[in-house]
This record gives C-alpha cells, sequence and structure tokens, in this order.
C-alpha cells in the first residue's frame, strides 16, 4: 500500500514525499478514504501512529477541491493543549505546503491582538484551544457559520480537563450540516456518549486495543525509597549516558524543584507547566528537540501536546493518580514504530498506582531495583493484577536493604550529595 492508493492529489502526495514518507500508517490507511468521502469517524489509535496526518490529508484535499469565492473558516480542528494545537498546526503547513490554502493556530498566552488580526485576513482551516476560541467567539472575532468539517482532537484529554461544556458550546455555533472527526486515545463511556451527540452515522476506526499500550515500550519500574529518586534519577542517567528523556512529575512546583536538582547535579535540565509563559514553554521544548537540554521535566499538560520524533526514554518519576494518564505519558516514545522505554520510579505509597496501571493494561510490569538504591524496608511483590479481581495476591518476597556508598565520587564530576 502506498500514499497515491488512497485517492490523494499529486499536491499532497509531493508534501508527503518531501517528508521522505512512502508508506501510510494503518490508521492513515483506513481514514483517509473513509474522509475522503465525507463520512464522520470515530478513531482510536495509540500516539505515534501518524493519527494527525490521518485527519490532516483529506481534509485539505476536500477544501482544495471546492474553493468558494470568498475565504471562511471551513474546517475548524479543536485541541485540548497549546502544544498539541500547535503540533496539528505544523501538520496543516507540512501537508498543506502545495496548496493555495490559509490556516492559522490560536490559544492562550500568546497576544490576541495578533489573532483577531489574522482571522480577519481570512483562513479556511482554524486550529484552536477551547478556551481561546470561545474567547474570540465572545468578542465576535471569529465566525463559524460556514464550518465544514470539525475535527476534535484527543478527546478524551478535553473531556479529562473538564472542556465538555466549551464543545458543547462550540457546536452550537458549526452547522448542523457538517462532518465531524473526533480522535481519542481511550474509549471511555463518556467518549461513546460524547460520539452519540456529536456525529452521524460515524465509522469505527481503531487500530490498537483500547487501552492498550505500544508493543516498542519496554516498561519497567524500580523499587526506591521516595526520598532517594532523584538521587536515583541522576545515578541512571550517568551511568546510562542518556542524552534525551522526558521526566514526568505530579505537580508543577515538583517538576521546577527537579529540574533545579537535576541541574545541581550536572545534568541540563528545564522545565515545561501549565504556570509558565507560552514563550517560555516554546523555548524549552525548542532546547530539548535540539538537544541542547538532556531532561526535560513536564507535568501532564505535555503529556499529550509533545511532537518529539524518535524519544527513546520516558520516565515517571511520580505515578499519576489516573492511570489512563499514564498511557498518554508513555506514549510520547515508541512512536512511529520505533522501540522506547518507559521507566517508572515507585515509592511504597504508589503500590496502589501500579496495580491501577496493570489492570488497565491487564498485563504485570516488571519490578526492579538498582543496587544501592534498594528500599530500606525491602521489596515485596504486589497483586498481579492481569489476574481478575478477587484472586489472592502473591505472596510477600523480602530482601536486606544495602548500605550504598554515598561518598563515592562520581568519573562525572556531578555534585556528590543528591539527597532530597
Amino acid at each position: 500500500m502506498s500514499f497515491s492508493n488512497l485517492g490523494l492529489n499529486a499536491e499532497l502526495l509531493s508534501a508527503i514525499a518531501d517528508q521522505g514518507y512512502s508508506a501510510p500508517t494503518d490508521i492513515q490507511t483506513r481514514a483517509i478514504p473513509t474522509i475522503l468521502a465525507g463520512h464522520d469517524i470515530l478513531a482510536g489509535a495509540q500516539t505515534g501512529t501518524g493519527k494527525t496526518a490521518a485527519f490532516t490529508l483529506p481534509l485539505l484535499q476536500r477544501l482544495s477541491a471546492a474553493k468558494p469565492a470568498s475565504r471562511h473558516i471551513r474546517v475548524l480542528m479543536v485541541a485540548p493543549t497549546r502544544e498539541l494545537a500547535q503540533q496539528v498546526a505544523d501538520s496543516v503547513r507540512t501537508y498543506g505546503r502545495h496548496l493555495q490554502l490559509r490556516s492559522t493556530v490560536v490559544y492562550g498566552g500568546m497576544p490576541i491582538g495578533k489573532q483577531i488580526k489574522q482571522l480577519k485576513e481570512g483562513v479556511d482551516v482554524l486550529i484552536a484551544t477551547p478556551g481561546r476560541l470561545l474567547d474570540l467567539v465572545n468578542r465576535r472575532s471569529v465566525d463559524l457559520s460556514h464550518v465544514e468539517s470539525v475535527v476534535l482532537d484527543e478527546a478524551d484529554r478535553m473531556l479529562d480537563m473538564g472542556f465538555l461544556p466549551a464543545i458543547e458550546q462550540i457546536f452550537k455555533l458549526i452547522p448542523a450540516e457538517r462532518q465531524t472527526l473526533l480522535l481519542s486515545a481511550t474509549f471511555s463511556d463518556a467518549i461513546k456518549k460524547m460520539s452519540a451527540r456529536f456525529l452521524n452515522k460515524p465509522e469505527y476506526i481503531q487500530v490498537a486495543e483500547a487501552n492498550s499500550a505500544s508493543l516498542n515500550i519496554d516498561q519497567s519500574f524500580y523499587w526506591v525509597d521516595s526520598p532517594r529518586k532523584r538521587e536515583l534519577l541522576s545515578h541512571m542517567i550517568d551511568g546510562g549516558d542518556w542524552q534525551q528523556l522526558l521526566v514526568f512529575t505530579r505537580t508543577k512546583r515538583g517538576a521546577d524543584r527537579l529540574a533545579k536538582q537535576l541541574q545541581a547535579d550536572g545534568v541540563t535540565a528545564t522545565a515545561i507547566h501549565g504556570d509558565k509563559t507560552q514563550n517560555a514553554r516554546t523555548r524549552a521544548l525548542r532546547d530539548f528537540k535540539h538537544n541542547k537540554v538532556t531532561a526535560l521535566i513536564a507535568t501532564d499538560v505535555a503529556a499529550r501536546g509533545l511532537d518529539i520524533d524518535h524519544l527513546p526514554l520516558v520516565i515517571n518519576f511520580e505515578l499519576p493518580d489516573n492511570p489512563e494518564d499514564y498511557l498518554h505519558r508513555i506514549g510520547r516514545t515508541g512512536r512511529g514504530g520505533k522501540a522506547g522505554t518507559a521507566i517508572s520510579l515507585v515509592g511504597s505509597d504508589e503500590r496502589g498506582r501500579v496495580s491501577s496501571i496493570q489492570r488497565l493494561l491487564k498485563t504485570k510490569i516488571p519490578g526492579k531495583t538498582m543496587t544501592g538504591f534498594e528500599p530500606a524496608g525491602g521489596v515485596r511483590e504486589i497483586r498481579d493484577d492481569a489476574r481478575p479481581r478477587g484472586k489472592q495476591p502473591m505472596g510477600a518476597k523480602r530482601g536486606a536493604p544495602a548500605q550504598p556508598n554515598r561518598n563515592k565520587r562520581r568519573s562525572s564530576g556531578r555534585a556528590q550529595n543528591r539527597h532530597t
């Protein structure tokens, strides 16, 4: 199968070739002809499977096939975060480079005046976050009455972030006769209910088992006393000669603190989260992509919006409360068929989170310890959560705590004192 078999025009095929792609992914093979035919879709695919191109390419072709005399917003793409919105906008520009179409992206944290000016000049494709879009609507600076196709990207994330009321308001401004594409990494009851409300006889497309992690990701967790997590992480970075890793924390303050601590250990690190200005977030991501920064410390605001080619490693410094967020986090690696690694540093107070994750994945994640960093109370196996509920826990296993030499000088010259 090649892209030329999917019914795409010469301009789009040229843009695809410019990017070095020759064969479509599974979701592209299934979604592109369906979208070209004008059908609604409810699509599920793991991150890194090419889902952005799966809806961008056919919508651009539908736009280019019929050009009205005046320029109106005909395609609306809604994303939950600024980073994801920018990623989608980049895809629209990349694949539409040979087409006479205009697009713009609007989200909070950037001057709204400039965005209003771009909208007044006329655009065919608008990519937006829900909050900034409604702000522009309230300012009477955007007209959605000509929208022909609307995309809800990462719809499950939008629900998690409380955007359902905003989505409902947006759909009231869009013509009833439209094409609607809903994409989600997972299919909860809430997503199915949203589909029933906003989609018309959608085609159901799923290229991965619901709530499954990519087979390309090697997952493991390391038992460690929570106060020594940062010491262990710095040790692993140095010993593994890691050059690029995305590290997730639960809080913004924790992300800032960890970035400073790693810097003190000699690791180039920066934090990215919702309290950072948009310019600061853009700069941090750019430096990370260009390998000027080894460790990017992020909260879950970044879990669904980061598009990093061939990211080799994701670290869960702290496990998330919601097990589905674990999937979103580790989905930053193992993209596009590439191999990836996801490591979680787990304290004794996070055992319940490990159990929830394993129940969601229906598999057991290997647990390990690092020599010199064994938990003071030893290691006790948790229940095999791939089994149905109601089974007896596995037998406990205890081990004597090790006494590491904490004053040993490291050859890298990094700070010796790594205690939190």
